[in-house]
């Protein structure tokens, strides 16, 4: 091809953009503008780079025309000869114009030299490869959250490379299932859940081994999950191995895990078919988190859980030959059940749990011992009555004791006279510790201080209002970090797990703040409005009213629950994603 005029033929040019809008499935309008844009940039290498040359394509009869424009300036404003035109000039040639208008010359055809040629090409391929492009991001990222399928192109760095029909996406390793081989043209089906935007063109990311997968699924098996009747509230999958998914129904007369599982398990079966065998725990879904922390345990049996809300940790406690089927294999059962509920699962054993209770009732008994100056029978059936501390014997109501068999008015006096004294000795003696390690008085004067309190400041080395100002919350409550092998352990702070809730904690220290003169008192009254803001209630659905009136929506569960009698509940950067590995699950905490 040595020269293209111009002027060639115009129902071919309509033809040739129509065919290549088809072919990269963008509007031909696209095309056309390319096709112009090429026309000009060649028009200035002949004429000139310095002149305002425009070319247009009627895009329905095809007629080119080439023209050349001089914008009319005011005369104090010239500057460019080629592109501009000053008033009094252009006057003279049409008196209609007006600064900012534009007067027009046409310009003859001309022949595309073979550099020209080929350099047009280039410009209308980069136009049309970026309006491909373009199309493909908005075509897809409208799409995120769907299962979308398509045909493996190719696999390398085990990244899976998928053709999409119109665009390619690509498995990544780590969003693949394990142990899972593709080959070219095999189809496959896969989530949708990016599409980036990059130099080279859209990047589409799939995934295979996302929860969200299994739970598209599901909508695309099940009909009550597809429209609303059943809810997945929560979905965690060990991928290629075990999954678990949290089901509701939100019509009383079905069954949301019968509904899952289908006739003879063919719905699924269908969706264990697809993800290459994986196996499928559906757990019943409730409001109450206790229930649901025992139901994800299944098939393990929980004998009592004690929640820890402020840190979303939870002691299980199963039998003895339940605590490898709770753990499952290499912690995959406790592992997938705090995935699934959100929360931190500790198991424990009923003969670790008893023996720590028998710790715990000795310790109890020998401090009664020792603070009462009772007998060991006394001290004995007091921990069992569940007193715990001195404290609680000591300002107890009397009738709390009289209902205890054997006790009558003059015990009772008696030995709440014995608790106090001893409360008094002790802080006495910490006072005296408390001077001896240098805590200032001002100290004691804080809201919430005692001497044993105070002691422990001491030992840490805080002594000043100012030293208790720079607290922060964790240094009195204790914290969560790493261990040496990746597992969270606790680090005890000022006082003992448990001692002080951490938002108490932040209201002494500002209080100390105040009272060091860090901050205004009108500080703390802000903190406690943002705390009440943030702990309003939510407007409860008419669905959750209803099952708040049924008293299976419990938004405060106790402390410890006994749950014995619940029963049953090629545009593809692959060297750059080849650097990239996929994140190790956490351990369990055993």
């Amino acid at each position: 091809m040595s020269a293209i005029g111009v002027s060639a033929n115009r129902l071919e040019i309509l033809q040739i953009a129509k065919a290549v809008a088809e072919e990269k499935s963008i509007d031909q309008s696209i095309v056309i503008e390319a096709m112009q844009e090429a026309i000009e940039k060649a028009a200035k290498a002949k004429y000139g780079q310095e002149h305002d040359i425009r070319a247009t394509i009627d895009p329905v009869t095809g007629e080119q025309t080439l023209l050349r424009v001089l914008t009319v300036v005011p005369d104090e404003e010239f500057e460019d000869e080629a592109k501009q035109l000053r008033l009094a000039e252009a006057k003279k040639i049409d008196a209609s114009l007006e600064i900012g208008g534009e007067l027009t010359e046409e310009l003859p055809p001309f022949d595309f030299g073979r550099v020209a040629a080929q350099t047009a090409k280039q410009v209308i391929m980069q136009k049309v490869r970026d309006a491909e492009r373009e199309r493909q991001y908005n075509e897809y990222k409208d799409r995120v959250g769907e299962v979308i399928s398509g045909v493996v192109k190719r696999v390398e760095y085990g990244h899976v490379i998928v053709d999409l029909g119109r665009a390619e996406g690509i498995i990544r390793r780590n969003d693949g299932i394990p142990r899972e081989n593709f080959q070219p043209n095999d189809r496959v089906r896969a989530y949708l859940y990016k599409v980036s935007r990059e130099t080279k063109g859209p990047q589409i990311f799939l995934s295979r081994a996302a929860p969200d997968f299994m739970v598209r699924l599901f909508a695309q098996e099940v009909p009550e999950v597809y429209e609303g009747v059943i809810e997945i509230k929560a979905c965690a999958r060990d991928p290629g191995s075990r999954a678990k998914i949290g089901v509701i129904s939100n019509d009383s007369s079905i069954d949301p895990v019968g509904a899952c599982v289908g006739m003879r398990g063919a719905r699924v079966q269908a969706v264990v078919g697809e993800l290459s065998g994986e196996k499928i725990d559906i757990i019943p879904w409730s409001y109450d988190d206790a229930t649901f922390i025992v139901n994800a345990l299944q098939p393990a049996e929980v004998s009592k859980v004690v929640l820890d809300e402020e840190e979303r940790r939870v002691e299980v406690v199963v039998a003895d030959d339940q605590f490898p089927l709770a753990i499952g294999r290499r912690g995959q059962n406790v592992r997938l059940a705090s995935q699934l509920t959100g929360w931190q699962i500790d198991l424990i054993t009923e003969s670790a749990d008893s023996e720590r209770y028998q710790r715990e009732f000795q310790e109890r008994t020998e401090l009664f011992m020792k603070a009462l100056d009772a007998d060991e029978t006394l001290a004995q059936l007091l921990a069992s009555e569940g007193f715990e501390t001195v404290e609680e014997i000591a300002y107890v109501a009397p009738e709390d004791f009289i209902s205890i068999e054997g006790f009558d008015e003059d015990v009772a006096a008696e030995l709440q006279e014995r608790a106090r004294e001893f409360l008094e000795r002790l802080a006495a003696e910490n006072d005296a510790k408390r001077k001896e390690l240098g805590v200032e008085d001002a100290v004691m004067e804080l809201e919430g201080m005692n001497p044993s309190f105070a002691v422990r400041l001491g030992e840490e080395g805080v002594q000043t209002l100012d030293d208790v100002a720079g607290l922060v919350p964790d240094d009195i409550t204790g914290w969560r970090e790493p261990g040496p092998d990746g597992k969270p352990v606790w680090v005890e702070g000022i006082l003992k797990k448990g001692e002080m809730r951490k938002d108490d904690a932040q209201m002494f220290i500002m209080k100390a703040r105040v009272a060091a003169g860090w901050i205004e008192a009108d500080a703390i009254d802000q903190m406690i409005a943002a705390q009440k803001e943030a702990e309003a209630p939510q407007e409860l659905t008419e669905e959750e009213r209803a099952l708040l009136a049924l008293n299976t929506l419990d938004g405060g569960a106790d402390e410890e629950i006994d749950l014995g009698d619940l029963g049953d509940l090629g545009d593809i950067d692959l060297e750059a994603l080849a650097a990239e590995g996929g994140d190790d699950e956490a351990a369990p905490e055993e």
